[in-house]
């Protein structure tokens, strides 16, 4: 399950202070053992949320984001109801940028029953899930294909997009910092970015609640830049105020509904 126990909670509080813990502090802290530790460090890992060093765990890198497979199933049903959140606020007939990344791509699914949608992407995931959508108009950017994800990139692909102004932008990101910084990891990709939300009416931002905790080292803008979070979970309390002093709407996905069928 991708929901934190209120010590895994603590634990990546702990890292963000200060950068590295170790097992055996950990187990003291929380009086249980090492073995829990390590099982609530295993979770934590395996989400992308911490990285595994000897003897403890440190933060994710600033400089290489988690393999694009990995990313692909990490938080996927929580990517999956903030894509259908976003649907719903795109009406038919809109224009739009989509660019990279695996919750971009989840909302181009949560789109495929809309009309008439024209959309300008540098993500060939998402050209190929709306071209399955014969009543859409899919433009691709041009440039350098990036084959571990199959993002486009490069200077031929912001000479596309700046060609033309849309409704909306849909922006992923990997990173949301304390101070409202919105970072990724290729500085390449982050260009195409830039150009996609300075040449939208509005733009949506979609990233799951383990964005809060990870500070990649490119910086792509601010959230002052943006009209429109969607998201998994309320803002952490020390970003909160970040995103009203900015204008930016907040839009929390809602919860599953527990079955209490076995």
């Amino acid at each position: 399950m991708s929901d934190h126990n209120p010590r895994q909670e603590r634990i990546l509080e702990l890292v963000r202070q200060r950068g590295f813990v170790s097992i055996e502090s950990l187990a003291s802290l929380f009086a249980v053992t090492a073995q829990t530790i390590r099982r609530d460090i295993n979770d934590l890992c395996e989400q992308g949320l911490l990285l595994r060093f000897h003897g403890g765990a440190g933060l994710p890198s600033s400089v290489e984001n988690v393999a694009y497979d990995t990313r692909q199933v990490l938080m996927l049903e929580e990517k999956q109801r903030i894509a259908a959140l976003v649907a719903r606020h795109v009406p038919d007939h809109a224009s739009l940028f989509i660019n990279v990344g695996t919750t971009t791509e989840e909302v181009a699914r949560a789109l495929l029953e809309h009309q008439s949608l024209r959309v300008i992407t540098n993500n060939l995931n998402v050209a190929n899930i709306l071209s399955g959508n014969p009543d859409f108009e899919v433009i691709v950017a041009g440039g350098l294909v990036r084959n571990r994800d199959r993002a486009i990139v490069g200077e031929a692909a912001i000479d596309l997009i700046n060609q033309f102004v849309v409704d909306f932008a849909i922006i992923g990101i990997s990173g949301i910092d304390a101070d409202g910084a919105l970072l990724d990891y290729d500085y390449r990709e982050v260009r195409v970015a830039q150009a996609i939300m300075k040449n939208a009416r509005k733009v949506f931002l979609v990233a799951d609640h383990s964005k809060f905790s990870r500070s990649p080292m490119v910086r792509l803008g601010h959230i002052s830049q943006i009209d429109a979070l969607f998201t998994d979970r309320p803002v952490p309390a020390e970003l909160a105020a970040t995103f009203v002093e900015g204008g930016a709407e907040v839009h929390v996905s809602p919860s599953p509904v527990k079955s209490n069928s076995a």
